[in-house]
């Protein structure tokens, strides 16, 4: 781990694709995009591989995603002769055979656990920094968040280049760089996760529907 968890500079004045050129210059294969697919992710693609074409990029993959998730995700790898990682936790068989069948539905935030949160802490446990699409207007637990800070949770640099941009902003960049999206954008899905949990909604409201959870625990709230 380079000596930057106590001393990180401070990059709120540059821009996401200087925030992320930063990262991959300081980190180069020792950091890597969290990428959900969302419209924020597209942006971030294209200002990684634009930074370096060898960087890497990962998706939690629940097997529970959309099938249009898995589209977009072979669209990303043909458009940047790349591949995304694939950070997976037991199989469904598995979790049912410990925990019973649509685990999701029952204790949800059990699920994420087993299925996102513990993928990624295992993933991440061999990273430096890594890069996310979180925005502060998203939830209360990003208002605070800055575009490099440490993640106390996962222990390594956390950066966030999109930090103070809003939905208007991200639409902008996708639409003047044509780059490919999340077709559940186009159909009311602002924030689109696993296929049992997410419906139509503005902001995160369709994560988790019909309940009061708007977090899986891979972003704890900033102090």
């Amino acid at each position: 781990m380079p000596e930057v968890s106590l001393q990180l500079p401070d990059l709120e004045e540059a821009t996401a694709a200087e925030v992320v050129a930063w990262a991959v210059e300081t980190f180069g294969q020792q950091v890597a995009l969290a990428c959900s697919f969302q419209k924020e992710e597209s942006v971030l693609l294209e200002y990684l591989y634009r930074a370096d074409p060898n960087g890497r990029a990962f998706a939690l993959d629940t097997d529970l995603l959309f099938p249009e998730t898995y589209d977009l995700l072979a669209t990303v790898e043909a458009r940047y002769s790349t591949t995304i990682e694939r950070w997976r936790g037991p199989t469904l068989q598995e979790q049912a055979a410990e925990h019973g069948d649509e685990l999701w539905k029952r204790e949800p935030s059990l699920c994420c656990a087993i299925r996102k949160i513990g993928p990624l802490k295992q993933g991440l446990s061999g990273l430096d920094a890594w890069i996310t699409g979180i925005r502060r207007e998203q939830s209360p637990a990003r208002a605070t968040a800055k575009k490099v800070e440490w993640d106390e949770q996962f222990g390594l640099v956390k950066i966030n280049p999109l930090a103070d941009w809003d939905d208007k902003d991200v639409w902008r960049e996708v639409h003047k760089l044509s780059l490919p999206y999340h077709p559940l954008h186009d159909q009311g899905f602002a924030s689109i996760g696993c296929v049992p949990c997410t419906r139509p909604g503005e902001g995160r409201e369709g994560r988790w529907a019909g309940t009061d959870k708007v977090e899986c625990g891979l972003h704890q709230e900033a102090a």
